[in-house]
């Protein structure tokens, strides 16, 4: 697992994260199949068990969120919004995604740029990125074409996560709460009960039981927010507050990327400069580090 400040990524080992990574400003990291993948202000950075690459990136887009897939391929998501790949050391950008005709609907609130916010894969070649603001939009083959999943969900999605062993199944947390699709994205679900409020922003699955999940919800974007952790065991169809060794509410919200699984059934949060975790599907929490400055990002 890796976590990352604004300059600094950690590598957990253990219970223990040591530095693995400082230069420049860290803008988005990942973790998958011993490799990984960090992205600063400098370039993207590639790690695996053998090598290190680095591939300079267009300094006009501000990145937003960073995948391997599973056959190595980089996908970076920026604003504008942008899908770049990189395989071999090679940076496209893929076209086939700037020319959805969806794009037209894309859009911020304060009137900026959307942005490609979080990405989820399947092993089977599958790919989602959520557009803020757009909804969802999905890829049979790992990038090649695109489309828009069925508008039945939000459109101001905030995190898309999929499961290691259920190919089929999507969870996106949204301003809306959580909905879930059991096609890919063809049809969604709301799933809210047990939500005081819907604003949402993480998303995690159990990578063992697909019906195990975390996600956050709060009062709205800004300050002040009463953010809060929930957790389901049938699949979003009932939530339940979590408080044990856990803050009851947070100022501010708990962000995307700030909840996580790893491999082993772990759960973690970051709390500011806090990281959390739980060894029982997140129903209890320990604090186990602090940061020297605020986390911004788990990624596992």
């Amino acid at each position: 697992m890796l976590l990352a400040t604004q300059k600094t990524v950690y590598k957990m080992t253990g219970n223990q994260p040591e530095v693995c990574y400082q230069n420049g400003t860290i803008q988005a990291i990942c973790e998958s199949n011993d490799r990984s993948a960090i992205v600063s202000d400098t370039g993207l950075t590639v790690t695996d068990k053998t090598a290190t690459s680095f591939t300079e990136l267009p300094s006009s887009d501000q990145v937003e969120t960073v995948d391997i897939l599973d056959d190595g391929t980089v996908l970076i998501g920026t604003e504008g919004p942008h899908i770049y790949q990189v395989s071999d050391g090679q940076l496209n950008l893929l076209e086939a995604f700037e020319t959805l005709e969806c794009r037209d609907d894309f859009y911020t609130p304060w009137g900026g740029p959307a942005s490609v916010r979080s990405f989820a894969h399947t092993d089977d070649g599958w790919v989602y990125a959520d557009i803020h603001v757009g909804s969802i939009v999905r890829s049979p083959d790992r990038g090649k074409s695109w489309e828009l999943v069925t508008p039945d969900l939000h459109e101001d999605v905030h995190q898309v996560a999929t499961h290691p062993r259920q190919r089929d199944a999507l969870f996106a947390n949204t301003a809306n709460a959580v909905y879930i699709s059991e096609d890919r994205g063809n049809t969604w679900e709301h799933r809210s009960e047990g939500f005081p409020y819907y604003y949402g922003r993480a998303i995690a699955v159990h990578p063992e039981d697909g019906d195990c999940l975390l996600a956050t919800v709060s009062r709205g974007p800004h300050s002040n927010v009463d953010g809060r952790l929930y957790r389901s065991d049938d699949r979003g169809r009932t939530w339940s507050h979590v408080t044990s060794g856990f803050p009851e509410s947070t100022p501010s919200n708990i962000d995307t990327f700030q909840i996580a699984f790893t491999t082993d059934g772990r759960a973690w949060a970051a709390l500011d400069r806090e990281l959390l975790v739980s060894d029982n599907r997140g129903q209890s929490w320990t604090p186990i580090w602090t940061s020297p400055d605020p986390i911004k990002t788990i990624a596992s």
